[in-house]
């Protein structure tokens, strides 16, 4: 016990095996004591069938909550002890169906009073513990469906990461690092167009100098993120040159650049934020409707990738 609480909760899944496994070794010894030829892990499949009707290893899967190779075996394992048979279907001969033998319908028989018996015994060892466990397995097993633990760890890591991400403005510095994140993601889908070289290799004439804003995303003081504000006129701007480094990815660098350049846009007394992409870019299309943008018809795009336009009222 000393390692459980050493390592704390990161050992859930290994307590929680670990308690398992007691349980099993233990229930080994409830079926001997009643007389009773079964291995625990077989008693979910054995009951699915103890109602008499024949049913598929994948009813049987989808019953019990396993996998179907997993009953796969099981069921191969049940039928050496003569506890199951397999018979073919009689309208789909590629199914077979499993149902209990004569033998097993005899267990089936005997085990009523361990039923009893072992419902009781849990009941009495649940009314000694201040936490009910049946309960918490249950509300556990329902926020897993919810969001899953991979899910969860993900957030947490994004939470951590993010928090060693800083916001800055444009400096000569960034002029490489600009360039090289978005010639990046658009060389991986499209082609670099003139309009790209244009902004990129210009940024001071073609962004700065006309009023526009340039913000990069610093990981641990690395460019990894980019993002543009251009202004396109006294009431809108458009947020352009999006970027994340595909290491970065799912730090939330593009929510926080979105932020930024929106920010920037209000404080500016912008009345509107347009931009232009392409529906292929569904994680950037998912971070614009989070930003607020709506979809629009706009005037003619100057790049051949454009095929959406979206904007965001102010």
């Amino acid at each position: 016990m000393d390692f459980y609480n050493q390592v704390g909760k990161m050992a859930l899944g290994s307590r929680l095996r670990r308690l398992s496994e007691m349980l099993t070794e233990q229930a080994a010894r409830v079926y001997a004591l009643y007389d009773i030829d079964m291995q625990p892990k077989w008693f979910p499949v054995f009951y699915a069938l103890s109602a008499g009707s024949e049913k598929s290893i994948t009813q049987i899967a989808q019953e019990i909550g396993h996998s179907h190779p997993s009953v796969s075996t099981i069921v191969k394992e049940m039928m050496k002890k003569g506890i199951v048979t397999e018979s073919a279907n009689k309208t789909d001969g590629r199914k077979n169906f499993i149902q209990l033998s004569e033998q097993g319908q005899a267990i089936n028989e005997r085990i009523q009073a361990q039923y009893a018996d072992v419902n009781a015994a849990v009941e009495t060892a649940l009314n000694e513990t201040q936490h009910n466990i049946w309960k918490a397995i249950e509300e556990w097993e329902f926020l897993l469906e919810q969001k899953d633990l991979y899910k969860r760890v993900l957030s947490e890591k994004k939470l951590r990461e993010s928090q060693d991400v800083q916001i800055v403005s444009y400096e000569p510095a960034f002029k490489a690092a600009f360039k090289q994140l978005n010639e990046e993601w658009i060389s991986a889908y499209f082609k670099m167009e003139e309009s790209d070289y244009k902004s990129l290799d210009h940024p001071e004439d073609y962004i700065l100098n006309k009023g526009g804003h340039i913000f990069l995303a610093l990981y641990k003081g690395e460019p990894l993120g980019a993002c543009a504000l251009i202004k396109m006129d006294n009431d809108t701007f458009e947020l352009a040159k999006m970027a994340v480094s595909p290491k970065a990815q799912g730090m939330g660098m593009g929510w926080m650049l979105g932020n930024a350049a929106i920010a920037k846009a209000r404080e500016l007394k912008a009345k509107r934020v347009y931009l232009e992409s392409n529906t292929i870019l569904k994680p950037a299309i998912n971070l614009y409707h989070k930003l607020g943008f709506k979809k629009i018809t706009g005037v003619p795009s100057p790049y051949e990738r454009c095929n959406i336009q979206m904007e965001l009222m102010l």
